[in-house]
């Protein structure tokens, strides 16, 4: 069985219960985790023990959240108040776990879904999604990442050109693939605006609606966008359903053409942050 899993946030608890629930066994499933897989939540480091140890069954993806830990890690950022980041960061094997998520892949392809942390512009189709993807994946993995993180926040360039290079060109395509919610058919970003689908800005689409997105009839995943939740159409599954903020931590099956769905709450964690207004979460 294959399952698809939305942000966990270090919500350990939370994923424990939720691979029992679903009956999970690294020797006959897979699993992709899309995005964010540590901060706010109480235990960053015991989820990614959790996933670390499920091997080649597990392939998690790179979120907004675990490029912050990295950026903070290289002190190039400054941890935010809410941060739940100490335990990776005060770590003595900090250097293995920072090594880890450094090498998760912002995007995958599994069981027929392109898996990503938040979206794509509708300018990529599946092919070069997967290739971008991996292009930062490279870099990430290089001696000039530290110089990229320095300079991976940013919304410009807002407006995606095969011709851009170099930051210009990996900033972009991190903030598509972890940030984005809202952009123009031309592939313009606003990167602003937080809240829902009722909160579109005048002129922009939620990047999923935009008409003549390419990657348009094949199915996709994504999570990253708490204030949408759970989505259902026949090519588009949103599955982050915000567990750190109170709300369910959840998996779909995907396999052999069928859809289950399976939610654990994430209420009855009493560590649990009080959630800020929308414009105030981190991207």
């Amino acid at each position: 069985m294959i399952f698809l899993i939305g942000d966990v946030q270090g919500c350990c608890n939370a994923l424990d219960r939720l691979l029992g629930d679903i009956g999970f066994s690294p020797s006959r499933d897979r699993l992709v985790v899309l995005g964010d897989l540590v901060n706010r939540g109480p235990d960053s480091l015991g989820v990614l023990r959790r996933l670390r140890d499920l091997g080649n069954a597990a392939t998690c993806l790179m979120g907004n959240h675990d490029l912050h830990l990295l950026a903070v890690a290289q002190g190039v950022r400054r941890a935010h108040r809410t941060d739940t980041l100490n335990d990776i960061l005060e770590a003595p094997d900090r250097e293995a776990w920072l090594e880890w998520v450094r090498s998760r892949p912002l995007a995958t392809l599994e069981a027929g879904w392109l898996c990503v942390h938040a979206g794509v512009v509708p300018a990529w189709d599946v092919a070069q999604t997967l290739h971008l993807a991996h292009e930062v994946h490279t870099m990430l993995q290089g001696s000039g990442r530290g110089d990229f993180l320095q300079s991976m926040y940013g919304n410009d360039p807002a407006q995606w050109n095969e011709q851009l290079h170099h930051h210009d060109r990996w900033r972009f395509i991190v903030n598509t693939l972890t940030r984005i919610r809202f952009c123009t058919p031309d592939s313009r970003l606003e990167l602003a605006t937080k809240e829902g689908l009722g909160a579109t800005p005048e002129g922009y689409w939620p990047w999923f609606d935009v008409p003549g997105r390419r990657t348009q009839g094949h199915p996709l995943a994504f999570g990253h966008w708490s204030t949408v939740g759970l989505l259902q159409r026949e090519d588009l599954l949103s599955l982050d359903t915000g567990c750190v903020w109170g709300g369910a931590l959840s998996a779909m099956r995907v396999d052999g053409g069928r859809r289950e769905l399976c939610q654990v709450s994430c209420a009855d964690s009493p560590t649990i942050p009080t959630p800020p207004t929308p414009a105030a979460r981190p991207d």
